[in-house]
């Protein structure tokens, strides 16, 4: 409402202008946060994320009375798609009935995550949940009529429990079958629970090459009609995207073109791809300026590191 009222003021025809956005970012008589809503209404103001955690925590009437806020007449009418991260323990507390109050107030879209389909991965890194668990939340929040994104972490189970990792996570998606996967390659910052565990020698982490073929195996046994994602800088393909079950062959042949490249410009693309040289497998594939690049590039991470990458 305040917003509405400052552009009225300044006579911008109800548009989000420029000068409009700094005065909100910046007008000491605006209310806290009033600069993100302007930049969030410039941009259509169609989809919001209850940030930044497991919003089904709350009790549900309470967080029925957020949505029916954001929903309430005249305040965000462009809204269409209102989406949360929730947890699969949560999910199957509540209620069938709650989950649809919840959908019919407009939270259309949750994103969990799974990790992994393997009980013997879950337990390993203390995930809380095992699998039959994730399948049941998955199912339950898709008969609400919600949206369902479900995340794995490649790389997840070591070199121990690589194998079941791909094969119990296509299983347990494939029965799930969510709107959508999106991969998010394992990565290990010092200090953490699964450092602690490589120190200990009871978690011993894939190489790049490793997560792709894990990736291959997982991808070759899922039976769903997911769209698959790639969307984060960790992941080493960015091209592995498509729709299951049509794209499904050439998601397995964006992974042959990895592995059919020779050995050495393999280690080059990973560096190169770690570095930011390149965006793509296309880059090395089809410009030569890039290619060289990333060679000289992996040259000298050898040189300084031993080669081991």
């Amino acid at each position: 409402v305040t917003l509405r009222r400052l552009l009225e003021e300044q006579g911008h025809g109800g548009e989000i202008t420029g000068p409009v956005l700094r005065m909100a970012a910046r007008g000491p008589s605006l209310p806290p946060g009033a600069g993100q809503v302007a930049a969030f209404m410039a941009l259509g103001g169609r989809h919001v994320f209850l940030q930044d955690a497991n919003s089904l925590a709350m009790r549900p009437e309470q967080l029925v009375e957020v949505l029916e806020h954001l929903r309430s007449p005249g305040r965000f009418p462009s809204v269409d798609r209102i989406t949360s991260y929730a947890r699969a323990h949560t999910i199957t507390r509540r209620k069938p009935e709650q989950l649809l109050a919840l959908r019919e107030r407009g939270l259309n879209r949750l994103h969990v995550g799974l990790e992994s389909g393997s009980d013997e991965v879950l337990a390993l890194v203390s995930k809380g949940v095992d699998a039959a668990r994730h399948i049941e939340a998955g199912l339950r929040a898709k008969a609400a009529g919600m949206e369902l994104s479900e995340y794995l972490m490649p790389g997840l189970g070591g070199q121990a429990l690589s194998r079941d990792h791909a094969l119990q996570s296509a299983r347990v998606l494939s029965a799930i079958d969510p709107h959508f996967i999106r991969l998010r390659t394992t990565a290990v910052p010092p200090g953490g629970g699964l450092d602690e565990l490589r120190l200990q020698g009871k978690w011993r982490p894939l190489d790049d090459e490793a997560v792709v073929a894990e990736l291959r195996l997982f991808i070759q046994n899922l039976e769903c009609t997911s769209l698959l994602q790639s969307d984060h800088v960790l992941n080493l393909i960015p091209e592995l995207e498509g729709q299951l079950p049509d794209d499904k062959e050439h998601l397995l042949q964006v992974i042959d073109r990895f592995f059919a490249l020779e050995p050495r410009l393999r280690r080059a693309f990973i560096v190169a791809r770690r570095a930011g040289v390149v965006s793509s497998l296309s880059d090395m594939e089809n410009n030569p300026a890039i290619r060289e690049r990333a060679l000289v590039l992996l040259e000298r991470v050898e040189q300084q590191y031993g080669g081991d990458l």
